[in-house]
């Protein structure tokens, strides 16, 4: 997929929520399929769309070194350089919906000064299936988006290691392979699979639209302000 048309299925997706998503994917037979475990939430509200570049961890087998102080440190180089390492980042491009199996490990491969890289980067948003997110205040104020299965105090030294990317992971339930794509937003993470990103996008589109039609009508029955939620001036007839 060339970025032309990366580019085209964003602008595709941008204004669905999971919930369209959902719809879209049942409309076309995948009932039981794409809805990412509900155990893995959004860290702050926010939403994000993007296609999946996949990587997989391991625990570390050991053994834990027995270095201390700045031998640690001299360790840890090793660790990084060696072990633990992010092999996956070079590749990203713009667009990128970064997806971490990492065994469920409560490790912390994600923090603030590197998510802040990958997203200047062109990464859209991350998910990963254990903890995998540390520095969670300073990822809020940054407006990195996140969905993990839960936060994580600990660096990866001694803990996790990495295995291989651009390979088939699962993360929540869900089948996740390199190119598909990952809608997330404050009800989840689903994933749509590429060879039906158009046709669920064809009853997506039309849930949506039919859903800001009927809201909007409902919120001047209730004098509620309109907002953007239910703005239909962009809608295709």
């Amino acid at each position: 997929m060339d970025m032309e048309e990366r580019r085209k299925i964003l602008d595709m997706y941008k204004d669905l929520r999971v919930a369209d998503v959902r719809d879209g994917m049942d409309w076309c037979g995948y009932h039981h399929y794409g809805s990412v475990h509900h155990s893995i939430k959004p860290l702050w509200r926010t939403k994000a769309v993007g296609f999946a570049r996949t990587a997989r961890y391991l625990p570390y087998e050991g053994p834990v070194p027995r270095e201390t102080g700045e031998e640690y440190t001299e360790w840890s180089s090793w660790y990084y350089q060696n072990v633990c390492r992010y092999d996956w980042e070079k590749d990203i491009i713009e667009g990128d919906f970064i997806c971490l199996d990492v065994c469920e490990l409560d490790v912390g491969l994600l923090g603030s000064n590197n998510a802040l890289h990958y997203k200047n980067k062109g990464a859209v948003g991350f998910l990963v299936n254990g903890g995998g997110i540390r520095d969670t205040d300073e990822v809020i104020l940054e407006k990195i988006p996140v969905w993990s299965k839960f936060v994580s105090q600990s660096m990866d030294q001694a803990r996790i290691r990495y295995y291989e990317k651009d390979i088939p992971i699962a993360v929540g339930g869900v089948a996740i392979y390199p190119g598909d794509l990952v809608v997330a937003d404050g009800d989840g993470v689903i994933v749509v699979p590429r060879k039906m990103i158009y046709d669920v996008h064809k009853y997506a589109y039309r849930e949506m639209k039919n859903d800001k039609i009927s809201r909007r009508r409902l919120y001047i029955e209730g004098n509620l302000p309109l907002d953007d939620t239910v703005d239909i001036n962009g809608l295709r007839v």
